[in-house]
């Protein structure tokens, strides 16, 4: 058992309150916007086993058997498939979608082979994974997930009557759907810049009007989420391309998985995510970054479907899972109350996350280490199991064996 050290990012969209709250410390003013939990070589959580602080990327790749278990080491590979985060947004993350395997072996091969550098702003590609990604709500979470029916979506344009979207309003009711929503995202991302600016500030407006007008719509939280998006990005085509996705809001303890080619973006919120240990993302807007519109449309999934918003089921002994079509990663929380004792496996390693109260880890050695809010401790592959003691929810971050 290692206690770990990890790193607060802290890009521009970050809450300049939830992670210090979280790790109860005092703001700094400046935005904080994810907590990395893990091996991932940008920004690594590191471990001290008394030769002083070491990456624990290092630390794995010096024995990735020991550290990780053989079965997964056979599964997975030499390194840990997953990146833990804690995510706290004050402002809206840019509007985004994620290769699947294929995908990004191929795309990240053909930026090696051209010589663009990893670091270039029009680079699409950093690795070559997928990421899929499941986030749990720590608090009330708002995001944007997933096509809408286009046709509902006309629907929702025609009640915002604004001029410039009578030319979508039309794509989204004549042609198949598939057609419909691939051919508007393409035109309100290649729509002249100014024509952009001008249609967003008519939107704009016309969503505080519809809300003014009519609060208790069934349209009313879409509309507040764009409204939202569009105080922070006025002017970007990524809030015409918001109105095609379904709006979600997350109460703390639900959560949304997101898999391949699915555009999504966060809103405001915190939340635990999990997700594959890659970097690659394809940026639709809501964002100053570069937007590769051919390559984007080869990746998104042009299809209708709700956002999913899921709870965590019971699995026995105190456990509660938050089950994915995945393997690379597994998401699971304990909640203990005085007196209960829970055991976790140790046949692979894990992360574990305390984020209310006070949980004390033993092993069958009998040595210990307590978690208190926002602590947290990486656990290799012993093959034995550690027990959980405490008041306190933890959440569990490992692999499917």
């Amino acid at each position: 058992m290692d206690r770990l050290a990890n790193t607060v990012r802290p890009y521009a969209w970050g809450s300049t309150t939830a992670i210090p709250a979280l790790l109860g410390e005092q703001p700094t003013g400046e935005p904080q916007a994810e907590l990395w939990l893990g091996a991932h070589p940008g920004e690594p959580s590191r471990v001290d086993r008394g030769a002083g602080p070491l990456p624990l990327d290092q630390v794995i790749a010096a024995d990735p058997i020991a550290e990780l278990g053989a079965e997964a080491v056979a599964k997975f590979g030499p390194a840990l498939p997953f990146l833990l985060k804690v995510l706290a947004a004050e402002i809206p993350l840019s509007l985004q979608v994620h290769p699947d395997l294929a995908q990004a072996r191929a795309g990240f091969a053909a930026e090696e082979a051209a010589g663009i550098p990893l670091q270039a702003g029009r680079r699409n590609y950093k690795d070559a994974n997928h990421k899929p990604e499941l986030i749990c709500a720590l608090d009330e979470l708002e995001g944007l997930c997933g096509f809408r029916d286009p046709l509902a979506t006309a629907d929702l344009m025609e009640r915002l009557a604004v001029p410039g979207l009578a030319p979508l309003i039309d794509l989204l009711r004549t042609k198949p759907a598939a057609q419909a929503l691939r051919e508007t995202l393409a035109t309100m991302l290649s729509i002249d810049p100014a024509v952009v600016a001008a249609t967003v500030t008519e939107l704009t407006e016309a969503l505080s009007e519809a809300l003014a007008a009519d609060p208790g719509s069934p349209w009313a939280p879409a509309w507040a989420g764009y409204a939202y998006a569009a105080k922070h990005f006025p002017g970007d085509a990524g809030v015409l391309a918001a109105l095609l996705l379904n709006h979600f809001r997350l109460q703390p303890g639900e959560a949304v998985y997101l898999g391949a080619g699915i555009p999504h973006a966060y809103l405001r919120g915190t939340g635990v995510e999990i997700l594959a240990n890659s970097d690659n993302v394809l940026r639709c807007g809501l964002t100053p970054k570069h937007v590769d519109v051919p390559e984007l449309l080869k990746v998104v999934r042009f299809e209708a479907a709700a956002p999913g918003v899921r709870g965590p089921v019971a699995i026995g002994d105190g456990e509660e899972l938050f089950p994915v079509p995945i393997e690379e990663f597994r998401l699971s929380r304990f909640t203990l109350s005085a007196g209960q004792r829970q055991a976790v496996d140790g046949r692979a390693a894990q992360i574990l996350l305390c984020t209310e109260g006070s949980v004390t880890l033993t092993d069958t050695a009998g040595q210990t280490l307590e978690l208190t809010r926002g602590q947290s401790a990486y656990l290799s592959a012993t093959g034995t199991a550690t027990t959980l003691t405490g008041t306190g929810r933890l959440f569990r971050a490992t692999v499917t064996l």
